[in-house]
Protein backbone atom coordinates (compact mmCIF):
# COMPACT_ATOMS: atom_id res chain seq x y z
CA UNK A 1 0.00 0.00 0.00
CA UNK A 2 1.13 3.10 -0.89
CA UNK A 3 1.85 6.17 2.05
CA UNK A 4 2.43 9.59 1.46
CA UNK A 5 2.40 12.86 3.80
CA UNK A 6 0.45 16.05 2.82
CA UNK A 7 -2.93 16.44 0.96
CA UNK A 8 -0.90 17.71 -2.21
CA UNK A 9 -0.11 14.27 -2.94
CA UNK A 10 -3.20 13.12 -3.11
CA UNK A 11 -3.82 14.31 -6.86
CA UNK A 12 -0.31 12.01 -7.98
CA UNK A 13 -1.14 9.24 -5.98
CA UNK A 14 -4.38 8.97 -7.64
CA UNK A 15 -2.86 9.63 -11.08
CA UNK A 16 -0.01 6.91 -10.10
CA UNK A 17 -2.61 4.54 -9.41
CA UNK A 18 -4.80 5.45 -12.62
CA UNK A 19 -7.93 6.64 -10.77
CA UNK A 20 -9.39 9.01 -13.13
CA UNK A 21 -13.19 9.41 -11.86
CA UNK A 22 -13.00 8.88 -8.06
CA UNK A 23 -15.72 9.15 -5.58
CA UNK A 24 -15.79 10.98 -2.70
CA UNK A 25 -17.01 9.43 0.57
CA UNK A 26 -17.29 11.72 3.54
CA UNK A 27 -19.63 13.05 5.90
CA UNK A 28 -20.75 17.05 5.49
CA UNK A 29 -18.23 18.69 7.54
CA UNK A 30 -16.22 17.71 5.02
CA UNK A 31 -17.83 18.74 1.87
CA UNK A 32 -16.07 22.41 1.75
CA UNK A 33 -12.70 20.98 1.60
CA UNK A 34 -11.05 21.20 -1.93
CA UNK A 35 -10.08 17.60 -3.42
CA UNK A 36 -9.18 16.31 -6.97
CA UNK A 37 -12.36 13.98 -7.34
CA UNK A 38 -15.21 13.68 -9.79
CA UNK A 39 -17.94 13.32 -7.22
CA UNK A 40 -19.16 13.45 -3.69
CA UNK A 41 -20.96 10.85 -1.75
CA UNK A 42 -21.63 12.83 1.61
CA UNK A 43 -23.87 10.44 3.68
CA UNK A 44 -21.45 8.83 6.04
CA UNK A 45 -22.99 8.32 9.72
CA UNK A 46 -21.69 6.46 12.58
CA UNK A 47 -20.66 2.86 13.12
CA UNK A 48 -21.52 2.87 8.69
CA UNK A 49 -25.23 1.46 9.59
CA UNK A 50 -26.22 -0.86 6.75
CA UNK A 51 -28.55 1.39 4.95
CA UNK A 52 -25.99 3.95 4.54
CA UNK A 53 -23.30 1.42 2.91
CA UNK A 54 -26.11 0.67 0.25
CA UNK A 55 -26.54 4.48 -0.64
CA UNK A 56 -22.83 4.60 -1.19
CA UNK A 57 -22.61 1.85 -3.19
CA UNK A 58 -25.16 2.95 -6.06
CA UNK A 59 -22.99 6.51 -5.49
CA UNK A 60 -20.44 4.65 -6.47
CA UNK A 61 -21.99 3.26 -9.63
CA UNK A 62 -19.14 4.47 -12.88
CA UNK A 63 -16.48 5.63 -10.83
CA UNK A 64 -12.89 4.00 -10.70
CA UNK A 65 -11.60 4.56 -7.20
CA UNK A 66 -13.07 5.82 -4.36
CA UNK A 67 -11.31 8.81 -1.71
CA UNK A 68 -12.62 7.87 1.98
CA UNK A 69 -11.99 11.46 3.68
CA UNK A 70 -12.63 11.11 7.64
CA UNK A 71 -12.08 9.10 10.70
CA UNK A 72 -13.15 5.62 11.09
CA UNK A 73 -16.76 5.36 9.74
CA UNK A 74 -16.36 7.17 6.50
CA UNK A 75 -13.39 4.72 6.06
CA UNK A 76 -15.21 1.41 6.91
CA UNK A 77 -17.94 2.91 4.02
CA UNK A 78 -15.81 3.09 1.99
CA UNK A 79 -14.05 -0.03 2.49
CA UNK A 80 -17.47 -1.79 2.62
CA UNK A 81 -18.31 -0.57 -0.71
CA UNK A 82 -14.75 -1.72 -1.96
CA UNK A 83 -15.50 -5.35 -0.85
CA UNK A 84 -19.00 -5.18 -2.71
CA UNK A 85 -17.16 -3.46 -6.07
CA UNK A 86 -13.70 -4.33 -6.17
CA UNK A 87 -13.28 -0.50 -6.40
CA UNK A 88 -9.63 0.84 -4.80
CA UNK A 89 -9.59 2.70 -1.67
CA UNK A 90 -7.42 5.71 -0.74
CA UNK A 91 -8.00 6.90 2.70
CA UNK A 92 -7.51 10.51 4.18
CA UNK A 93 -7.83 10.32 7.52
CA UNK A 94 -8.95 12.93 9.74
CA UNK A 95 -8.92 11.11 13.28
CA UNK A 96 -6.36 8.45 14.70
CA UNK A 97 -8.72 5.61 14.02
CA UNK A 98 -6.24 3.63 12.15
CA UNK A 99 -9.03 2.21 9.88
CA UNK A 100 -7.34 2.66 7.06
CA UNK A 101 -4.78 0.07 7.61
CA UNK A 102 -6.84 -2.78 7.60
CA UNK A 103 -9.30 -4.52 4.77
CA UNK A 104 -11.86 -5.39 7.30
CA UNK A 105 -14.57 -3.32 8.11
CA UNK A 106 -17.60 -2.62 10.42
CA UNK A 107 -21.27 -1.98 9.86
CA UNK A 108 -24.15 -1.70 11.90
CA UNK A 109 -27.48 -3.30 12.09
CA UNK A 110 -29.35 -0.17 13.68
CA UNK A 111 -32.29 -2.30 14.24
CA UNK A 112 -31.27 -5.36 16.10
CA UNK A 113 -28.23 -3.02 17.15
CA UNK A 114 -25.26 -5.67 16.50
CA UNK A 115 -22.43 -4.61 14.92
CA UNK A 116 -21.18 -6.96 11.79
CA UNK A 117 -19.25 -6.23 9.07
CA UNK A 118 -16.78 -7.94 6.25
CA UNK A 119 -13.48 -7.68 4.57
CA UNK A 120 -12.00 -7.90 1.49
CA UNK A 121 -11.45 -3.75 0.55
CA UNK A 122 -9.09 -3.19 -1.62
CA UNK A 123 -6.54 -1.10 0.00
CA UNK A 124 -4.27 1.23 -2.46
CA UNK A 125 -3.16 4.41 -0.14
CA UNK A 126 -3.24 6.42 2.43
CA UNK A 127 -2.85 10.27 2.58
CA UNK A 128 -2.11 11.83 6.10
CA UNK A 129 -2.32 15.53 6.42
CA UNK A 130 -1.99 16.83 10.21
CA UNK A 131 -4.04 20.22 8.88
CA UNK A 132 -7.39 18.30 8.34
CA UNK A 133 -7.33 16.72 12.36
CA UNK A 134 -6.84 20.49 13.67
CA UNK A 135 -10.44 21.15 13.56
CA UNK A 136 -10.81 17.81 15.56
CA UNK A 137 -12.67 18.16 19.09
CA UNK A 138 -10.96 17.34 22.16
CA UNK A 139 -13.55 14.86 22.17
CA UNK A 140 -12.70 12.98 19.23
CA UNK A 141 -9.11 13.82 19.49
CA UNK A 142 -8.50 11.75 23.14
CA UNK A 143 -11.31 8.90 21.94
CA UNK A 144 -9.91 7.99 18.48
CA UNK A 145 -6.06 8.31 19.84
CA UNK A 146 -6.99 5.83 22.96
CA UNK A 147 -8.75 3.76 20.15
CA UNK A 148 -5.01 3.96 18.50
CA UNK A 149 -3.43 3.26 22.06
CA UNK A 150 -5.63 0.48 22.25
CA UNK A 151 -4.20 -0.90 18.66
CA UNK A 152 -0.57 -0.99 20.23
CA UNK A 153 -1.45 -2.27 23.12
CA UNK A 154 -3.34 -5.56 21.73
CA UNK A 155 -0.45 -5.75 18.90
CA UNK A 156 1.86 -6.59 21.77
CA UNK A 157 0.48 -10.11 23.16
CA UNK A 158 -2.98 -10.95 20.42
CA UNK A 159 -2.25 -14.47 19.08
CA UNK A 160 -1.26 -12.75 15.66
CA UNK A 161 1.64 -10.99 17.11
CA UNK A 162 4.91 -10.78 15.14
CA UNK A 163 8.16 -8.72 14.97
CA UNK A 164 7.91 -6.59 12.67
CA UNK A 165 3.82 -5.43 14.49
CA UNK A 166 5.82 -5.67 17.87
CA UNK A 167 8.13 -2.79 16.75
CA UNK A 168 5.33 -0.71 15.19
CA UNK A 169 3.10 -0.80 18.21
CA UNK A 170 5.71 -0.05 20.48
CA UNK A 171 6.80 3.55 18.28
CA UNK A 172 3.20 3.99 18.16
CA UNK A 173 2.69 3.54 21.53
CA UNK A 174 5.32 5.69 22.37
CA UNK A 175 4.20 8.86 20.20
CA UNK A 176 0.54 8.63 21.33
CA UNK A 177 2.20 8.68 25.27
CA UNK A 178 4.12 11.78 24.37
CA UNK A 179 2.11 13.79 22.38
CA UNK A 180 -1.65 13.14 23.23
CA UNK A 181 -1.24 15.20 26.40
CA UNK A 182 0.23 18.02 24.15
CA UNK A 183 -2.84 18.12 21.82
CA UNK A 184 -5.10 17.63 24.33
CA UNK A 185 -3.60 21.09 25.79
CA UNK A 186 -3.50 22.77 22.55
CA UNK A 187 -6.12 20.96 19.36
CA UNK A 188 -3.89 23.78 17.35
CA UNK A 189 -0.51 23.04 18.23
CA UNK A 190 0.45 21.06 14.42
CA UNK A 191 3.90 19.56 16.06
CA UNK A 192 1.86 17.61 18.15
CA UNK A 193 -0.93 16.74 15.23
CA UNK A 194 2.01 15.46 13.06
CA UNK A 195 3.44 13.51 15.87
CA UNK A 196 -0.05 12.14 17.57
CA UNK A 197 -0.91 11.25 13.52
CA UNK A 198 2.61 9.55 13.13
CA UNK A 199 1.85 7.56 15.95
CA UNK A 200 -1.42 6.78 15.40
CA UNK A 201 -0.17 5.54 11.98
CA UNK A 202 2.40 3.22 13.25
CA UNK A 203 -0.26 2.01 15.76
CA UNK A 204 -2.51 1.31 12.79
CA UNK A 205 -0.02 -0.50 10.37
CA UNK A 206 0.96 -3.23 13.64
CA UNK A 207 -3.07 -3.69 14.32
CA UNK A 208 -2.93 -4.27 10.25
CA UNK A 209 0.12 -6.95 10.89
CA UNK A 210 -1.07 -8.31 14.16
CA UNK A 211 -4.75 -8.11 14.93
CA UNK A 212 -7.81 -6.90 17.40
CA UNK A 213 -7.83 -8.97 21.06
CA UNK A 214 -10.56 -8.89 23.66
CA UNK A 215 -10.32 -4.91 24.48
CA UNK A 216 -11.67 -4.65 21.05
CA UNK A 217 -14.45 -7.00 21.25
CA UNK A 218 -15.95 -5.03 24.09
CA UNK A 219 -15.46 -1.85 22.62
CA UNK A 220 -17.24 -3.36 19.23
CA UNK A 221 -20.17 -4.99 21.08
CA UNK A 222 -20.99 -2.13 23.33
CA UNK A 223 -20.57 0.48 20.24
CA UNK A 224 -22.73 -2.14 18.23
CA UNK A 225 -25.27 -1.84 20.82
CA UNK A 226 -25.71 1.33 21.85
CA UNK A 227 -23.96 3.18 18.75
CA UNK A 228 -21.13 5.10 21.02
CA UNK A 229 -17.85 6.63 20.14
CA UNK A 230 -15.67 3.46 19.06
CA UNK A 231 -12.73 5.97 20.31
CA UNK A 232 -14.46 6.62 23.84
CA UNK A 233 -15.05 2.97 24.27
CA UNK A 234 -11.79 1.71 23.49
CA UNK A 235 -10.53 4.18 26.23
CA UNK A 236 -12.70 2.64 28.76
CA UNK A 237 -12.45 -0.97 27.87
CA UNK A 238 -8.78 -1.17 27.56
CA UNK A 239 -7.43 -0.74 31.34
CA UNK A 240 -10.11 -3.99 32.39
CA UNK A 241 -8.69 -6.18 29.14
CA UNK A 242 -5.18 -4.85 30.20
CA UNK A 243 -5.34 -6.00 33.80
CA UNK A 244 -7.39 -9.08 32.47
CA UNK A 245 -4.29 -10.32 30.29
CA UNK A 246 -1.39 -9.44 32.62
CA UNK A 247 -1.17 -13.10 34.13
CA UNK A 248 -0.08 -13.98 30.43
CA UNK A 249 0.47 -11.54 29.15
CA UNK A 250 3.69 -9.57 31.51
CA UNK A 251 6.40 -8.95 29.00
CA UNK A 252 3.84 -7.36 26.65
CA UNK A 253 2.55 -5.28 29.26
CA UNK A 254 6.08 -4.42 30.60
CA UNK A 255 6.97 -3.45 26.68
CA UNK A 256 3.69 -1.17 26.69
CA UNK A 257 4.61 0.55 30.00
CA UNK A 258 8.28 1.25 29.07
CA UNK A 259 7.05 2.80 25.62
CA UNK A 260 4.34 5.02 28.02
CA UNK A 261 6.85 6.02 30.49
CA UNK A 262 5.63 4.39 33.71
CA UNK A 263 3.36 1.27 35.06
CA UNK A 264 1.13 0.06 31.31
CA UNK A 265 -2.13 0.26 33.14
CA UNK A 266 -1.80 3.46 35.39
CA UNK A 267 -0.71 4.88 32.25
CA UNK A 268 -3.77 4.06 30.07
CA UNK A 269 -5.97 5.22 33.00
CA UNK A 270 -4.42 8.31 32.92
CA UNK A 271 -4.15 9.13 29.41
CA UNK A 272 -7.89 8.19 29.23
CA UNK A 273 -9.20 10.05 32.09
CA UNK A 274 -7.11 13.32 30.15
CA UNK A 275 -9.09 12.37 27.42
CA UNK A 276 -12.29 12.40 29.21
CA UNK A 277 -14.04 9.00 29.50
CA UNK A 278 -13.48 7.04 32.68
CA UNK A 279 -16.58 4.83 33.33
CA UNK A 280 -19.16 3.80 31.26
CA UNK A 281 -21.91 4.71 33.38
CA UNK A 282 -20.99 8.40 32.38
CA UNK A 283 -21.91 7.33 28.57
CA UNK A 284 -25.16 6.31 29.35
CA UNK A 285 -24.27 2.34 29.27
CA UNK A 286 -27.13 0.86 31.61
CA UNK A 287 -25.87 -1.92 34.27
CA UNK A 288 -28.14 -4.36 34.02
CA UNK A 289 -27.71 -5.29 30.25
CA UNK A 290 -23.95 -5.85 30.44
CA UNK A 291 -24.66 -9.85 30.87
CA UNK A 292 -26.01 -9.37 27.29
CA UNK A 293 -23.11 -7.34 25.86
CA UNK A 294 -20.76 -9.93 27.52
CA UNK A 295 -22.21 -12.56 25.59
CA UNK A 296 -22.23 -10.46 22.30
CA UNK A 297 -18.14 -9.57 22.88
CA UNK A 298 -17.41 -13.26 23.74
CA UNK A 299 -17.89 -14.63 19.92
CA UNK A 300 -16.19 -11.54 18.26
CA UNK A 301 -12.82 -12.41 16.85
CA UNK A 302 -10.94 -10.52 19.47
CA UNK A 303 -12.07 -12.08 22.19
CA UNK A 304 -11.09 -15.56 20.84
CA UNK A 305 -7.47 -13.90 19.27
CA UNK A 306 -6.93 -12.61 23.16
CA UNK A 307 -4.03 -14.48 25.00
CA UNK A 308 -6.08 -15.63 27.65
CA UNK A 309 -9.58 -17.18 27.14
CA UNK A 310 -12.46 -15.21 28.33
CA UNK A 311 -15.77 -16.46 29.46
CA UNK A 312 -19.41 -14.36 28.40
CA UNK A 313 -19.16 -14.43 32.78
CA UNK A 314 -15.75 -12.67 33.36
CA UNK A 315 -16.37 -10.57 30.10
CA UNK A 316 -18.99 -9.52 32.23
CA UNK A 317 -17.09 -9.27 35.52
CA UNK A 318 -14.64 -6.44 33.19
CA UNK A 319 -17.38 -4.54 31.90
CA UNK A 320 -18.79 -4.19 35.71
CA UNK A 321 -15.29 -3.00 36.92
CA UNK A 322 -15.38 -0.39 34.19
CA UNK A 323 -19.06 0.92 34.68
Amino acid sequence: MKVRWGLDSLGPLLAELGTREPLLVTSRRWTDLSLPVARTWDGVRRHSPADSVREAVRAAEGADGLVALGGGSAIDTAKAVSAETGLPVISVPTTYSGAEWTPSFGVRDEERGVKGGGSGARLAGIVYEPLVTLSLPADESGGTAMNALAHSAEALYVRGRNRESDAHAVAGARLIGDWLPRVLADRNDRQARTQLLAGAANAGEALAGSGLALGHAMAQALGGRYGLPHGALNAICLPPALRFNRLVAADALQRLGDALRGEAVTRVEELARLAGYERLRDLGIPEDELDEVAEAAAVRGGARANPRSATPAEIAELLRSAW
